[in-house]
């Protein structure tokens, strides 16, 4: 703990100076502009969001949030769900089910408030618990032309999923309770504070300059590290080398995939917060990574091994869509292209070279997938990242801001420490207390039949 305190304070060091760096810049503009006495009003009323409802932005972010919460229930369940062995589909599927409900109730009770309301550099405050003072026709100048339970609603179906994207490292061997409880603890100790850093008021990260447009750190980076952590402190399966475990009905994964392909655009295209010119230039972009990555994710299969397979077709789909998440709003249409085309690439050696290479069993690739792709996405916005696309300020490598690659790695590292060490912190009491893993004697019979007494019909 006082290693992660001391990190954090280096980061903020370094954002610190970052920001220094940025604000001297900032002034010296300043002292070259043209003298105007209403220059200061003027630049205050621009600031300042103008808070007005607008039917067609409101239409538009109702339509993403339901593409969201489409990627976990079914999307995601049934992705993961064909992944696992029989025995144990209807597990990964109530896990899903189970913490959408259990993840959203938290949300509107404390976890919105810590994330998306006025506190410190990182967490909000408490002013939005139990949504408290949230009208019909209130508004958050986050997101000034749509309702703030539409705010709310949107950024609730981001915080169920990732949490559970975490599950697919672990899968086959975690007790259902211990997976729940730490759900619901990390929606609140990791999640929400990585929001905030990134998306909210006065945000760490956010002030320090990272780039995420839909959420490379804060949703796959941050769940792919605990996903990690958990697979390797709760162990091995059993059989994990011996057995064949290999996924039992990929007809499933498949149209999980199919539906994370599409609910993908309401999460990438709403994070522009309004149906304008961004969310279109967002939604070309997700595609055409996800297509690039479809096609070098099987190619590569395809020459290492012989065979281009669905499974790598699909999960080369899934690999585009983490790694341009970041990207979506800030890069060229070329710059998406390289990306998806370098995701398929990375992530297929994640789930296969770099997972050999250290032997740990995350089961359903997390880590390999969502980690590197995620990491991959984060640094390549700092490469590719244009003001033309983004607007002011938003520029990376090629377009005259190298430095914007340091702090695209400063947003990484402090994700990977803040939710590394945090979820271990809370593994490590579940396992002292209730225990992590199921028997030897459950994870045989399987966990439909031992912790939820059902079976998949023969």
């Amino acid at each position: 703990m006082k290693q992660m305190v001391k990190t954090i304070s280096r980061l903020a060091v370094t954002a610190g100076m970052m920001g220094t760096l940025w604000c001297g810049q900032a002034l010296a503009q300043a002292a070259d502009a043209p003298a105007d006495a209403t220059a200061p009003a003027d630049a205050a009323a621009a600031a300042a969001p103008v808070l007005k409802l607008d039917s067609g932005d409101t239409a538009w972010m109702l339509t993403s949030g339901v593409l969201v919460l489409m990627m976990l229930v079914p999307g995601l369940a049934l992705f993961y769900g064909g992944l696992v062995r029989k025995k144990n589909v209807l597990a990964v599927l109530m896990q899903s089910f189970f913490a959408a409900g259990l993840l959203s109730v938290l949300w509107a009770v404390l976890g919105y408030s810590l994330a998306f309301t006025e506190g410190n550099a990182f967490f909000g405050g408490f002013s939005r618990v139990l949504m408290a003072g949230v009208a019909p026709d209130t508004i958050s100048a986050l997101a000034p032309t749509i309702p703030e339970t539409v705010f709310a609603f949107f950024q609730c179906t981001f915080a169920i999923i990732t949490p559970v994207i975490i599950l697919g490292g672990p899968a086959d061997r975690m007790k259902f309770s211990a997976a729940m409880i730490f759900l619901a603890v990390w929606l609140l100790a990791v999640y929400s504070p990585i929001a905030h850093m990134v998306w909210g008021p006065g945000g760490f990260l956010s002030g320090a300059g990272v780039l995420d447009f839909a959420g490379g750190t804060v949703v796959h980076i941050n769940s792919a590290v605990a996903g990690l952590v958990a697979s390797i402190m709760i162990g091995k399966r059993s059989g994990h080398g011996t057995e064949n475990l290999a996924p039992h009905n990929l007809v499933l994964t498949m149209i999980g995939g199919a539906l994370l392909w599409v609910g993908w655009f309401g999460f990438n295209a709403g994070s522009a917060l309004s149906s304008g010119a961004s969310a279109g230039f967002a939604l070309f972009n997700t595609h055409l990574a996800t297509a690039a990555a479809v096609v070098s994710w099987s190619l590569a299969e395809w020459v290492l091994r012989g065979k281009p397979s669905l499974l790598g077709a699909v999960s080369g789909a899934v690999a585009g869509l983490v790694a341009i998440t970041p990207a979506c709003g800030f890069v060229g249409v070329g710059g998406a292209l390289i990306i998806g085309l370098a995701a398929g690439v990375v992530c297929y050696w994640g789930v296969s070279g770099f997972k050999s290479m250290f032997g740990y069993d995350d089961a359903l690739d997390v880590w390999g997938v969502h980690g590197l792709g995620g990491i991959l996405g984060a640094l390549l916005t700092g490469v590719f990242a244009l003001s033309a696309v983004g607007g002011t300020g938003k520029s990376g490598l090629l377009d005259g801001n190298p430095g914007q690659v340091l702090l695209q790695a400063e947003g990484i590292l402090m994700t990977l420490v803040w939710s590394g060490v945090i979820s271990f912190i809370i593994l490590k009491v579940l396992d002292l207390t209730i225990g992590l893993r199921v028997s030897k004697e459950v994870e045989v019979e399987g966990l439909d039949l031992a912790l939820h007494g059902e079976t998949v019909s023969h």
